[in-house]
C-alpha cells in the first residue's frame, strides 16, 4: 500500500491479503450536507460502506440516490452551484481536502453509469486508454495482459476475444454495459460506484450484471444505486433508503427488507408510496 496526491492506493495484492479480514469500513460519511445554489438536495448523511460488501441505494425519484453517489468521487465538483459540506473519508482520508488531488479520487473510484457509455473506439481501447493515460500500463504485452484480465474481470473476454479491434458500440447493451465495466476496473480502483446500471438492460443482460457484482466484491467495494428493490433484496449486503434527501434507514439489506424500523421505509418497500 503505497500514497499518491495524498490519496491512498492499494493494489490487487494488498487487496486479496486483505480479502480474509474482518469486516471494516471502506468508506465514512459523517454530517454530508449537499446545496445545489439555495436548494439543499442532502441534509446531514451519515453512514459507514463496508469493505468488500455491495450497498444499495433505495428510494424514490429525486430522493438524493444519485447525488450521494456522485459526491463519493466528487463528480458533483462538475456542477458549477454545488457545494458540498462535511467529511467522507476513503481509507480514512478526506477526498474533500484541499490537498487532495480529485485526479487520484476519481482513479480509486471507478463508475458505471444507466446508459452504456463505451467510448467512440475499439473493444481494446476502451479499456487500455485510461490505464495508459494513468501510465498504469505501458503499450504492448504489458498493456495486452492488462485488457484481457479487465474484460475476464467483467466476464467479457470469452465473447469478445477475437474482435478486439472492432468498435465497442457495436457490442450489445449488456456486453457495452460489462464493457464499462471492464474499462472501470482496469485502472484497478478500491471502489466502484453503478448508478442503476441496469435500468437500460433486458432480464438476461441484468442477470449477468448482477452475477458479476456477487464476483466482483471479492475485490472491490460496491456502491449502487437502483430503483429496482428485487435487485437490492438479491445482491446488496447493505441497503439506504433515502427519502426527500435524507437518509431515512440503513441497516443490512435482509433487516430493511423484512423487519424495517422506520415505518417510511415500509411504507416505500411494501409500494404504498414511490
Amino acid at each position: 500500500m503505497k500514497m499518491e496526491n495524498g490519496f491512498i492506493l492499494t493494489t490487487m495484492m494488498d487487496r486479496e491479503e486483505s480479502n480474509a479480514a474482518k469486516e471494516t469500513v471502506k468508506i465514512e460519511v459523517k454530517n454530508l450536507n449537499l446545496f445545489y445554489g439555495e436548494k439543499q438536495a442532502l441534509n446531514s448523511i451519515n453512514m459507514d460502506i463496508y469493505t468488500k460488501k455491495i450497498t444499495a441505494l433505495i428510494g424514490p425519484s429525486g430522493c438524493g440516490k444519485s447525488t450521494f453517489l456522485r459526491c463519493i468521487n466528487r463528480m458533483n465538483d462538475l456542477v458549477q452551484s454545488c457545494r458540498v459540506e462535511g467529511y467522507i473519508g476513503i481509507d480514512g482520508h478526506d477526498i474533500y481536502d484541499k490537498d487532495i488531488d480529485v485526479v487520484a479520487v476519481r482513479k480509486r473510484v471507478g463508475m458505471v453509469f444507466q446508459q452504456p457509455n463505451p467510448f467512440p473506439k475499439s473493444i481494446y481501447e476502451n479499456v487500455a486508454y485510461a490505464p495508459l493515460m494513468h501510465d498504469i500500463v505501458k503499450k504492448g504485452k504489458e498493456c495486452d495482459e492488462l485488457v484481457e484480465r479487465a474484460l475476464r474481470g467483467a466476464n467479457l473476454w470469452e465473447e469478445v476475444k477475437d474482435k478486439l479491434k472492432d468498435p465497442g458500440t457495436a457490442l450489445s447493451g449488456g456486453q457495452q454495459q460489462r464493457l464499462c465495466i471492464a474499462r472501470a476496473i482496469a485502472v484497478e480502483p478500491d471502489v466502484i460506484l453503478m448508478d442503476e446500471p441496469t435500468s437500460a438492460l433486458d432480464p438476461i443482460s441484468t442477470e449477468k450484471i448482477e452475477n458479476l457484482m456477487l464476483d466482483l466484491k471479492k475485490n472491490y467495494t460496491i456502491v449502487i444505486v437502483t430503483h429496482n428493490m428485487q435487485q437490492a433484496a438479491r445482491i446488496a449486503d447493505y441497503t439506504a433508503f433515502f427519502h426527500m434527501g435524507n437518509l431515512i434507514e440503513y441497516s443490512d439489506a435482509k433487516t430493511l427488507f423484512v423487519n424495517p424500523k422506520e415505518k417510511k421505509t415500509e411504507d416505500y418497500i411494501t409500494g404504498r408510496f414511490g
